[in-house]
């Protein structure tokens, strides 16, 4: 990459990257043959190849989170090959007085140190120029990046706990590898994991996809059966409806069931994207537990993602390590039967911009 380059840096600053183009056309452009349609899809096709980044930081994510009141805008740097790195950055208007903005699943550096120290910095220019034509305060900035550790020139940003508040993703999950061949995939989980999909396929347990209004209704009613059981607030159906109405089309997502006779025991929307399928919301019933259901859903899932050539299943969200009370504990230890590794993220990080107004938001989110 090239430091020096005036245009590089230029296109930043004054708003021509393909993702800054993006902000000003999406939605709408998602219907039209436009210069902001094209950047999307060189945004996404970038994101593909990567596997430091996630669903997150793609369109249809972005489209996803703007149907719950998200702006956005974005920040890309070039090299000589095309996209190096960049991030889409969300926006949330918290109060009348203050927002926040929002990196899911980024910023995306490319892998030289030094080149990446040129990006990070690159899109704090961004932001901080975004930051003086704001109208209201901007209490800070969150980054949940794919990163194992900080990185040295990441300076001023104060780790954010799990679970501290509504805007904030799993930080630890486990991610089962799925290059090797399907026996070794067994082998490799725990006894009672592999036993418990034998016990499933035993009792004539068979596993379904099904997207329709139907499955949608189905899906939701399992999954608040199960938020309810582990006192958990679930998400309304029309989180779900719109998800999929954006994801689906480009079969980015879909809803696996679990049946026995006749009826639907356990379920999984899964999204894919990049290298990994993500187990991201479910759950199952109470009814005929016995028959062990969800595991050899689980386990057909990632012969199902396999096949479609990812390498990784992520089961997204456990407990953190050494906290032996935390209410996730319960579905990590099941989780855990499927054997893979467990991943440690980075933590939440917060750039504090205005103390005041970020005290304020800690206290609103604090008092829920």
């Amino acid at each position: 990459m090239n430091h020096s380059d005036p245009n590089t840096n230029q296109a930043l600053a004054d708003g021509h990257s393909p993702a800054e183009s993006c902000e000003q056309a999406v939605p709408e452009s998602k219907h039209a043959n436009t210069p902001a349609l094209s950047a999307w899809k060189e945004w996404d096709e970038f994101l593909e190849r990567r596997p430091d980044t996630g669903f997150m930081q793609t369109s249809w994510w972005i489209d996803f989170r703007s149907t719950y009141e998200f702006e956005h805008f974005g920040a890309t740097l070039r090299d000589e090959n095309g996209l190096a790195g960049g991030a889409v950055i969300l926006k949330f208007q918290h109060t009348e007085e203050s927002c926040f903005y929002y990196i899911q699943d980024g910023p995306v550096l490319p892998p030289d140190k030094s080149d990446a120290e040129a990006v990070f910095e690159a899109v704090l220019e961004v932001i901080e120029e975004r930051r003086k034509t704001e109208p209201c305060v901007v209490s800070h900035l969150r980054i949940e990046p794919r990163w194992l550790r900080v990185p040295d020139f990441v300076r001023g940003f104060r780790s954010v706990p799990p679970l501290a508040d509504h805007y904030l993703e799993t930080r630890d999950t486990r991610c089962i590898d799925l290059r090797p061949c399907e026996s070794a995939i067994l082998a490799q989980m725990k006894p009672k994991g592999r036993y418990n999909i034998g016990v499933a396929r035993r009792h004539g347990v068979s596993i379904v996809e099904d997207t329709s209004e139907r499955g949608l209704a189905d899906f939701q009613a399992i999954y608040e059966e199960t938020a309810a059981r582990q006192g958990m607030e679930a998400k309304p159906p029309d989180y779900f409806e719109t998800l999929l109405a954006l994801a689906c089309p480009d079969n980015h997502a879909s809803l696996f069931f679990a049946e026995y006779q006749g009826e639907r025991l356990a379920t999984a929307l899964v999204l894919y994207f990049g290298p990994r399928a993500t187990y991201f919301y479910g759950g199952s019933r109470t009814l005929n537990r016995h028959v062990m259901a969800p595991y050899l859903m689980h386990f057909e899932i990632m012969l199902k993602a396999k096949a479609r050539g990812h390498e990784r299943y992520d089961l997204w969200g456990i407990a953190p390590p050494n906290q032996p009370d935390h209410p996730w504990q319960n579905f990590s230890a099941f989780k855990a039967k499927f054997g893979g590794e467990e991943v440690h993220l980075v933590p939440t990080l917060d750039l504090v911009f205005d103390a005041g107004a970020y005290d304020r938001y800690m206290a609103i989110e604090n008092s829920f």
